[in-house]
């Protein structure tokens, strides 16, 4: 016979209303809840491994916007209501934006900008050369990695060539069943006793992050460098180039394997490049799916893992003059756009890891399944190089969320003094755009396999919606 359920007390009521208590989103959201959840996540599986560069997700988010009725845009082009374009800035970053009927004086542009630069090691631009009857290429990393996670694991290599004659040529190895792989190689244990003796940023060197790309020597026995000649021979065949050519070429090696569900139950996704995809994405589809009368634009940029530097980064004042150029086009004050205008800054979080717990201050951490991350703001120690949100704003936010039943939890980024990081928040807010920090807890970030959950991810999504859709 079962027990008859006991009414709550007062004191369990007062918790329950008085209380700050995290969601877990699996335990919150109904069976058919549950299902749109890992739909969605296989959608994003999808566009995470057609796009492991900024160039490859920059193209898969043309692909998808197109067939959604979208139009490219160019400075100076008329916009009208209704409009829904986009913009490429050098094949490496992309604005997505719908013109809403709302006025941009009052009511501003919702906003929410992610990245689609992820952690990886680039070749350098003099990278073939052959030792010991081997074929290699000399790298140069990208981002923050741990040089070790690196060696020892499947690699493809993708990226553009510009020959002399101006041609543009793409390359993608090492992702088909049927293509080679390439990898750098560890040094064994047998060998690593004095390795093994090194703190972990010396077990592998910066200059030692070489990938084996070739073995064969090319049919000549006269000829020095033969197996880096048939190297050379190969891509020459293949795709028309010479040694030369690496000078202007931009080459990335990333991790061959594709994206995975984790775990019995399927709750996870592992795979690279969640830093910051698993916001993009969401960000993306949440546009394409928004039916906000607000004006509402995605930003997908390039360089946050070195600064958001350069003419892709979010520091390039071209976003600023894609925002200008939508006021102007409506004959709009651009200071009171921007002044009137909210962001999310759309960047993923650390995940508690309880193996690793000594690191996190656990009441203000980001807990797998809880659903989504505010972060108000990043930083390191105290809270250099942040924007830090205003409470006001935050409280929008909030307000936002409630109204859509959104499942969200609010975090830092670790210990106060142990580490810290930072995101594009502060360029946005430079502009006098009220912003806050808005992303998915990550497990293993910046590694070549990292892992999040889908209910984290779909949250991610709902999220989006809520805040393309509020009304301040």
């Amino acid at each position: 016979m079962s027990e008859t359920k006991k009414e709550k007390t007062e004191g369990q009521l007062k918790q329950d209303k008085l209380f700050y208590k995290k969601k877990n989103y699996f335990e919150e959201a109904s069976e058919s809840e549950r299902k749109e959840m890992f739909d969605y996540a296989e959608g994003y599986k999808t566009f995470l491994d057609a796009g492991k560069t900024e160039r490859e997700s920059c193209e898969v988010t043309i692909k998808m916007v197109e067939e959604k009725g979208y139009t490219e845009y160019h400075f100076g082009d008329k916009l009208s209501v209704g409009d829904k374009k986009y913009f490429v800035n050098r094949g490496k970053s992309v604005a997505i934006f719908k013109i809403g009927n709302k006025d941009l004086e009052s009511d501003g542009i919702r906003l929410i900008a992610s990245h689609i630069d992820a952690p990886r090691i680039d070749l350098k631009q003099v990278p073939l050369y052959e030792d010991s009857k081997m074929c290699f290429l000399k790298t140069h990393y990208y981002g923050g990695i741990k040089k070790y996670q690196w060696t020892a694991i499947p690699l493809a290599i993708h990226g553009s060539v510009v020959l002399l004659d101006g041609t543009k040529v793409d390359i993608s190895v090492g992702e088909n069943p049927n293509d080679p792989v390439f990898c750098i190689n560890d040094l064994l244990p047998h060998l690593g006793r004095e390795q093994m003796q090194q703190p972990s940023t010396k077990l592998i060197e910066a200059e030692q992050l070489n990938v084996l790309v070739g073995g064969v020597p090319y049919a000549d026995k006269d000829v020095k460098d033969s197996v880096k000649l048939n190297v050379l021979n190969i891509l020459n065949q293949k795709y028309g180039m010479n040694e030369e050519d690496f000078l202007s070429s931009e080459l990335c090696v990333v991790p061959a394997f594709p994206a995975k569900d984790v775990g019995f139950d399927r709750a996870y996704v592992g795979a690279y490049g969640h830093d910051d995809r698993v916001c993009a994405y969401p960000a993306l589809t949440a546009l394409l799916d928004s039916e906000s009368e607000h004006t509402v634009m995605a930003l997908l940029v390039d360089k946050e893992e070195i600064g958001s530097e350069g003419t892709t980064g979010m520091q390039c004042k071209i976003y600023e003059d894609l925002m200008e150029e939508i006021a102007v086009s409506f004959g709009a004050n651009f200071r009171k756009v921007r002044h009137a205008s909210r962001c999310l800054s759309a960047d993923v979080t650390a995940g508690f890891d309880p193996s690793f717990a000594s690191v996190y201050e656990k009441t203000n951490a980001a807990i797998i399944s809880c659903g989504t991350c505010m972060n108000k703001f990043t930083g390191s120690g105290g809270k250099s190089s942040s924007s830090d949100a205003s409470a006001e704003f935050v409280g929008e936010v909030r307000t936002a969320f409630a109204k859509e039943n959104v499942v969200w939890q609010m975090a830092e980024l670790g210990k106060v003094d142990i580490g810290g990081g930072g995101t594009i928040a502060k360029y946005i807010a430079k502009l006098n755009i009220d912003t806050v920090d808005l992303g998915v807890p990550v497990l293993s970030m910046h590694a070549p396999y990292e892992v999040i959950s889908k209910a984290d991810l779909y949250s991610n999504y709902k999220a989006f919606l809520a805040f393309y859709k509020y009304d301040r």
